[in-house]
Protein backbone atom coordinates (compact mmCIF):
# COMPACT_ATOMS: atom_id res chain seq x y z
CA UNK A 1 0.00 0.00 0.00
CA UNK A 2 1.32 3.06 -1.26
CA UNK A 3 1.40 6.48 1.14
CA UNK A 4 -1.22 8.28 -1.06
CA UNK A 5 -3.61 4.77 -0.38
CA UNK A 6 -2.61 5.25 3.82
CA UNK A 7 -3.85 8.38 3.62
CA UNK A 8 -6.64 8.39 1.35
CA UNK A 9 -7.86 5.17 3.85
CA UNK A 10 -7.42 7.66 7.24
CA UNK A 11 -9.36 10.47 5.54
CA UNK A 12 -12.37 8.24 4.76
CA UNK A 13 -12.09 6.73 7.54
CA UNK A 14 -12.16 10.09 9.95
CA UNK A 15 -14.22 10.89 7.41
CA UNK A 16 -16.90 7.96 8.23
CA UNK A 17 -16.54 8.06 11.82
CA UNK A 18 -17.38 12.12 12.00
CA UNK A 19 -20.53 11.38 9.92
CA UNK A 20 -21.21 8.15 12.51
CA UNK A 21 -20.87 10.85 15.69
CA UNK A 22 -23.30 13.26 14.05
CA UNK A 23 -25.43 10.57 13.05
CA UNK A 24 -25.45 8.84 16.55
CA UNK A 25 -25.89 12.30 18.21
CA UNK A 26 -28.64 12.91 15.85
CA UNK A 27 -30.62 10.58 16.65
CA UNK A 28 -30.07 11.39 20.34
CA UNK A 29 -31.67 14.45 19.66
CA UNK A 30 -34.83 13.13 18.06
CA UNK A 31 -35.26 9.63 20.63
CA UNK A 32 -38.37 10.48 22.05
CA UNK A 33 -39.88 10.69 18.35
CA UNK A 34 -38.22 7.50 17.37
CA UNK A 35 -39.80 6.15 20.83
CA UNK A 36 -42.96 7.13 19.64
CA UNK A 37 -42.42 6.19 16.18
CA UNK A 38 -41.22 2.73 17.54
CA UNK A 39 -44.58 2.38 19.99
CA UNK A 40 -46.93 3.26 16.68
CA UNK A 41 -45.28 0.19 14.81
CA UNK A 42 -45.39 -1.69 17.11
CA UNK A 43 -49.07 -1.12 17.39
CA UNK A 44 -50.05 -1.19 14.38
CA UNK A 45 -48.09 -4.69 13.57
CA UNK A 46 -50.09 -6.27 16.67
CA UNK A 47 -54.01 -4.68 14.88
CA UNK A 48 -52.75 -5.53 11.54
CA UNK A 49 -54.42 -9.31 11.36
CA UNK A 50 -57.50 -7.54 13.73
CA UNK A 51 -58.03 -4.88 10.88
CA UNK A 52 -57.66 -7.38 8.52
CA UNK A 53 -60.08 -10.18 9.76
CA UNK A 54 -63.07 -6.97 10.38
CA UNK A 55 -62.22 -6.02 6.47
CA UNK A 56 -63.74 -9.39 5.48
CA UNK A 57 -67.47 -10.13 5.44
CA UNK A 58 -69.28 -12.71 4.41
CA UNK A 59 -72.19 -12.63 2.20
CA UNK A 60 -73.33 -13.48 -1.46
CA UNK A 61 -70.47 -11.30 -3.17
CA UNK A 62 -67.02 -10.93 -1.17
CA UNK A 63 -67.22 -7.22 0.33
CA UNK A 64 -64.73 -5.75 2.39
CA UNK A 65 -64.94 -3.07 4.18
CA UNK A 66 -62.27 -0.48 3.62
CA UNK A 67 -59.19 -0.73 5.58
CA UNK A 68 -59.79 2.70 7.47
CA UNK A 69 -63.68 1.94 8.08
CA UNK A 70 -62.16 -1.17 9.55
CA UNK A 71 -59.21 0.63 11.94
CA UNK A 72 -62.20 3.04 12.73
CA UNK A 73 -64.02 0.03 14.15
CA UNK A 74 -61.46 -0.84 16.50
CA UNK A 75 -60.67 2.72 17.70
CA UNK A 76 -64.22 3.02 18.51
CA UNK A 77 -64.38 -0.15 20.36
CA UNK A 78 -61.08 0.93 22.90
CA UNK A 79 -63.30 4.58 23.22
CA UNK A 80 -66.23 2.46 24.07
CA UNK A 81 -64.18 0.20 26.71
CA UNK A 82 -62.54 2.71 28.27
CA UNK A 83 -66.07 4.93 28.88
CA UNK A 84 -67.65 1.76 29.77
CA UNK A 85 -64.80 1.68 32.82
CA UNK A 86 -64.94 4.76 33.73
CA UNK A 87 -68.74 4.89 34.13
CA UNK A 88 -68.19 1.79 36.20
CA UNK A 89 -65.27 3.59 38.20
CA UNK A 90 -66.54 6.74 38.59
CA UNK A 91 -69.96 6.77 41.00
CA UNK A 92 -68.06 4.54 43.29
CA UNK A 93 -64.51 6.88 43.54
CA UNK A 94 -66.67 9.11 44.20
CA UNK A 95 -68.60 7.59 46.95
CA UNK A 96 -65.46 6.64 48.65
CA UNK A 97 -64.04 9.89 48.22
CA UNK A 98 -67.06 11.97 50.05
CA UNK A 99 -66.18 9.07 52.90
CA UNK A 100 -62.87 9.36 53.03
CA UNK A 101 -62.85 13.23 53.33
CA UNK A 102 -66.08 13.28 55.73
CA UNK A 103 -63.62 10.53 58.03
CA UNK A 104 -60.40 12.88 57.29
CA UNK A 105 -60.45 14.62 60.63
CA UNK A 106 -61.16 12.10 62.82
CA UNK A 107 -58.21 10.02 61.08
CA UNK A 108 -55.75 13.02 61.52
CA UNK A 109 -56.96 13.44 65.31
CA UNK A 110 -56.59 9.76 65.78
CA UNK A 111 -53.18 10.25 64.36
CA UNK A 112 -52.41 13.35 66.55
CA UNK A 113 -53.55 11.35 69.24
CA UNK A 114 -51.22 8.41 68.55
CA UNK A 115 -48.16 10.77 68.00
CA UNK A 116 -48.97 12.41 71.51
CA UNK A 117 -48.58 9.24 73.35
CA UNK A 118 -45.45 8.29 72.40
CA UNK A 119 -44.28 11.48 72.83
CA UNK A 120 -43.65 12.76 69.17
CA UNK A 121 -46.09 15.24 69.19
CA UNK A 122 -46.47 17.77 71.80
CA UNK A 123 -49.83 19.13 71.17
CA UNK A 124 -52.84 18.56 69.04
CA UNK A 125 -52.53 20.72 65.85
CA UNK A 126 -55.42 22.65 63.91
CA UNK A 127 -55.10 21.70 60.52
CA UNK A 128 -53.90 25.36 59.55
CA UNK A 129 -51.13 24.72 62.32
CA UNK A 130 -50.25 21.84 60.49
CA UNK A 131 -50.14 23.78 56.94
CA UNK A 132 -48.31 26.34 58.06
CA UNK A 133 -45.61 24.35 59.81
CA UNK A 134 -45.04 22.13 56.71
CA UNK A 135 -41.66 23.00 55.09
CA UNK A 136 -42.31 25.40 51.90
CA UNK A 137 -38.70 24.95 50.72
CA UNK A 138 -40.03 23.34 47.50
CA UNK A 139 -41.19 25.62 44.54
CA UNK A 140 -45.32 24.13 44.85
CA UNK A 141 -46.20 25.87 41.92
CA UNK A 142 -43.50 24.89 39.90
CA UNK A 143 -44.45 21.29 41.14
CA UNK A 144 -47.79 21.77 40.00
CA UNK A 145 -46.74 23.28 36.17
CA UNK A 146 -44.37 20.17 35.80
CA UNK A 147 -46.87 17.81 36.87
CA UNK A 148 -49.41 19.71 34.44
CA UNK A 149 -46.84 19.66 31.87
CA UNK A 150 -45.95 16.19 32.47
CA UNK A 151 -50.47 14.97 32.40
CA UNK A 152 -50.62 17.09 28.99
CA UNK A 153 -47.10 15.71 27.45
CA UNK A 154 -48.42 12.14 28.21
CA UNK A 155 -51.70 12.90 26.55
CA UNK A 156 -50.03 14.72 23.38
CA UNK A 157 -48.02 11.51 23.49
CA UNK A 158 -51.11 8.91 23.57
CA UNK A 159 -52.65 10.98 20.70
CA UNK A 160 -49.80 11.03 18.24
CA UNK A 161 -49.45 7.28 18.80
CA UNK A 162 -53.11 6.79 18.23
CA UNK A 163 -53.00 8.89 14.84
CA UNK A 164 -49.82 7.76 13.69
CA UNK A 165 -50.35 4.26 14.55
CA UNK A 166 -53.85 4.79 12.47
CA UNK A 167 -51.87 6.07 9.03
CA UNK A 168 -49.34 3.27 9.88
CA UNK A 169 -52.40 0.99 9.53
CA UNK A 170 -53.99 2.36 6.25
CA UNK A 171 -50.56 2.73 4.61
CA UNK A 172 -49.11 -0.87 5.68
CA UNK A 173 -49.16 -2.57 1.98
CA UNK A 174 -47.26 -0.45 0.60
CA UNK A 175 -44.80 0.67 3.62
CA UNK A 176 -44.31 -3.32 3.23
CA UNK A 177 -43.66 -3.05 -0.45
CA UNK A 178 -40.92 -0.53 -0.12
CA UNK A 179 -39.70 -2.09 2.59
CA UNK A 180 -38.91 -5.28 0.55
CA UNK A 181 -37.74 -3.24 -2.17
CA UNK A 182 -34.87 -3.21 -0.15
CA UNK A 183 -33.94 -6.70 -0.25
CA UNK A 184 -32.68 -8.52 -3.41
CA UNK A 185 -35.50 -10.07 -5.33
CA UNK A 186 -33.84 -13.32 -4.60
CA UNK A 187 -34.19 -12.53 -1.01
CA UNK A 188 -37.38 -11.14 -1.07
CA UNK A 189 -39.74 -13.88 -0.53
CA UNK A 190 -37.64 -14.46 2.69
CA UNK A 191 -38.00 -11.19 3.67
CA UNK A 192 -41.71 -11.01 3.22
CA UNK A 193 -41.87 -14.25 5.39
CA UNK A 194 -39.85 -12.85 8.14
CA UNK A 195 -42.26 -9.63 8.32
CA UNK A 196 -45.43 -12.41 8.36
CA UNK A 197 -43.67 -13.52 11.32
CA UNK A 198 -43.15 -10.59 13.09
CA UNK A 199 -46.92 -9.46 12.42
CA UNK A 200 -47.99 -13.17 14.05
CA UNK A 201 -45.93 -12.55 17.47
CA UNK A 202 -46.54 -8.84 17.78
CA UNK A 203 -50.05 -10.26 17.49
CA UNK A 204 -49.57 -12.76 19.74
CA UNK A 205 -48.08 -10.10 22.28
CA UNK A 206 -50.98 -8.19 22.84
CA UNK A 207 -53.25 -10.82 22.81
CA UNK A 208 -50.95 -12.70 25.57
CA UNK A 209 -51.43 -8.99 27.58
CA UNK A 210 -55.07 -9.41 27.05
CA UNK A 211 -55.15 -12.59 28.79
CA UNK A 212 -53.16 -11.76 31.82
CA UNK A 213 -55.57 -8.56 32.16
CA UNK A 214 -58.43 -11.30 32.23
CA UNK A 215 -56.38 -13.53 34.75
CA UNK A 216 -55.62 -10.86 37.03
CA UNK A 217 -58.90 -9.58 37.30
CA UNK A 218 -60.79 -12.64 37.58
CA UNK A 219 -58.38 -13.69 40.48
CA UNK A 220 -58.77 -10.52 42.24
CA UNK A 221 -62.79 -10.24 41.75
CA UNK A 222 -62.72 -13.45 43.23
CA UNK A 223 -60.49 -12.80 46.47
CA UNK A 224 -62.11 -9.58 46.62
CA UNK A 225 -64.95 -11.04 46.98
CA UNK A 226 -64.59 -13.85 49.36
CA UNK A 227 -62.81 -11.30 51.36
CA UNK A 228 -66.15 -8.98 51.53
CA UNK A 229 -64.57 -6.52 49.75
CA UNK A 230 -66.53 -3.35 48.70
CA UNK A 231 -66.97 -2.69 45.38
CA UNK A 232 -64.52 -5.45 44.16
CA UNK A 233 -65.86 -5.69 40.90
CA UNK A 234 -64.56 -2.20 40.34
CA UNK A 235 -61.46 -3.01 42.09
CA UNK A 236 -61.21 -6.12 40.09
CA UNK A 237 -61.03 -4.23 37.00
CA UNK A 238 -58.76 -2.26 38.30
CA UNK A 239 -56.19 -4.93 38.30
CA UNK A 240 -57.22 -6.00 35.38
CA UNK A 241 -56.07 -2.52 33.59
CA UNK A 242 -53.73 -2.37 35.52
CA UNK A 243 -51.83 -5.06 34.88
CA UNK A 244 -51.58 -3.72 31.42
CA UNK A 245 -49.14 -1.76 32.47
CA UNK A 246 -45.77 -4.20 34.00
CA UNK A 247 -44.15 -4.00 37.24
CA UNK A 248 -46.08 -0.68 38.63
CA UNK A 249 -49.60 -1.66 37.22
CA UNK A 250 -50.04 -3.77 39.70
CA UNK A 251 -49.17 -1.72 43.09
CA UNK A 252 -50.71 1.06 41.56
CA UNK A 253 -53.95 -0.92 41.08
CA UNK A 254 -53.63 -2.61 44.90
CA UNK A 255 -53.68 1.14 46.12
CA UNK A 256 -57.58 2.03 45.84
CA UNK A 257 -58.24 -1.74 46.82
CA UNK A 258 -56.67 -1.28 49.88
CA UNK A 259 -57.42 1.95 51.08
CA UNK A 260 -61.24 0.70 50.48
CA UNK A 261 -60.76 -2.62 52.29
CA UNK A 262 -59.11 0.13 55.20
CA UNK A 263 -62.78 1.48 55.13
CA UNK A 264 -63.91 -1.55 56.49
CA UNK A 265 -61.42 -2.83 59.21
CA UNK A 266 -57.34 -2.55 59.20
CA UNK A 267 -57.01 -6.19 59.30
CA UNK A 268 -59.29 -6.54 56.37
CA UNK A 269 -57.02 -4.10 54.56
CA UNK A 270 -53.57 -6.02 55.66
CA UNK A 271 -55.14 -9.75 54.30
CA UNK A 272 -55.87 -7.85 50.90
CA UNK A 273 -52.39 -6.01 50.63
CA UNK A 274 -51.12 -9.51 51.28
CA UNK A 275 -53.48 -10.93 48.41
CA UNK A 276 -51.73 -8.57 45.81
CA UNK A 277 -48.12 -9.03 47.16
CA UNK A 278 -48.69 -12.68 46.36
CA UNK A 279 -50.53 -12.21 43.58
CA UNK A 280 -47.52 -9.72 41.94
CA UNK A 281 -44.55 -12.46 42.63
CA UNK A 282 -46.61 -15.32 40.97
CA UNK A 283 -47.49 -12.89 38.00
CA UNK A 284 -43.65 -11.69 37.64
CA UNK A 285 -42.14 -14.85 37.98
CA UNK A 286 -44.56 -17.47 36.87
CA UNK A 287 -48.19 -16.26 34.55
CA UNK A 288 -46.19 -13.57 32.14
CA UNK A 289 -43.10 -15.68 31.46
CA UNK A 290 -44.84 -18.41 30.82
CA UNK A 291 -47.74 -16.82 28.99
CA UNK A 292 -45.54 -14.80 26.87
CA UNK A 293 -43.79 -18.12 26.27
CA UNK A 294 -46.80 -19.49 24.93
CA UNK A 295 -48.32 -17.14 22.86
CA UNK A 296 -45.60 -15.19 21.67
CA UNK A 297 -42.88 -18.23 21.50
CA UNK A 298 -40.23 -16.31 23.11
CA UNK A 299 -38.54 -18.42 25.90
CA UNK A 300 -39.53 -17.25 30.19
CA UNK A 301 -35.65 -16.63 30.53
CA UNK A 302 -35.44 -14.29 27.61
CA UNK A 303 -38.84 -12.84 28.78
CA UNK A 304 -37.58 -11.78 32.01
CA UNK A 305 -34.09 -10.59 30.58
CA UNK A 306 -36.04 -8.70 28.20
CA UNK A 307 -38.34 -7.02 31.12
CA UNK A 308 -35.15 -6.10 33.04
CA UNK A 309 -33.53 -4.66 30.16
CA UNK A 310 -36.02 -2.83 28.92
CA UNK A 311 -37.12 -1.71 32.83
CA UNK A 312 -33.72 -0.55 33.00
CA UNK A 313 -33.51 1.39 30.17
CA UNK A 314 -36.78 3.33 29.77
CA UNK A 315 -38.34 2.36 32.43
CA UNK A 316 -42.55 1.95 32.08
CA UNK A 317 -42.20 2.22 28.49
CA UNK A 318 -39.26 0.05 28.28
CA UNK A 319 -40.85 -2.83 30.67
CA UNK A 320 -44.11 -2.27 28.35
CA UNK A 321 -42.19 -2.97 24.36
CA UNK A 322 -39.62 -5.22 25.85
CA UNK A 323 -41.51 -8.35 25.37
CA UNK A 324 -42.19 -7.49 21.52
CA UNK A 325 -38.73 -6.43 21.00
CA UNK A 326 -37.81 -9.34 21.94
CA UNK A 327 -39.65 -11.26 20.12
CA UNK A 328 -38.50 -9.26 17.07
CA UNK A 329 -34.95 -9.92 17.23
CA UNK A 330 -35.57 -13.20 17.98
CA UNK A 331 -36.95 -13.65 13.91
CA UNK A 332 -34.40 -11.34 13.07
CA UNK A 333 -31.53 -13.48 14.29
CA UNK A 334 -33.40 -16.86 13.09
CA UNK A 335 -33.67 -15.39 9.38
CA UNK A 336 -29.97 -14.33 9.50
CA UNK A 337 -28.58 -17.30 11.21
CA UNK A 338 -30.32 -20.53 10.21
CA UNK A 339 -30.32 -23.38 12.57
CA UNK A 340 -29.01 -25.35 9.59
CA UNK A 341 -25.73 -22.88 9.63
CA UNK A 342 -25.66 -22.81 13.80
CA UNK A 343 -25.21 -27.02 13.35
Amino acid sequence: MTSSDARALIRYGLIGLTLTFFLAWALYLVRDALLLIYISTLMAIGLAPIVTSIQRRRGARAQRLPRWAAILVIYVSIIGVVVGVALLLLPPLIDQSRALWAALPDMIQRGQQWLMERGLLSRELTFREAVEQTPVNTDVVGAVLGAIGTVLGGVLGVLTVLILTFYLLVDADSIVRTFLRLFRPSDRARAHEGCRQVTTKVSAWLGGQMLLAAIIGTTAAIALGLMGVPYFYVLALVAGVGEIIPVVGPLLAAIPAILVALTVSPALALGVAVFYVVQQQFENHVLVPKVMERQVGVSATIVIIALLIGGSLLGIVGAILAVPTAAILQVIFEELVPEAAAD
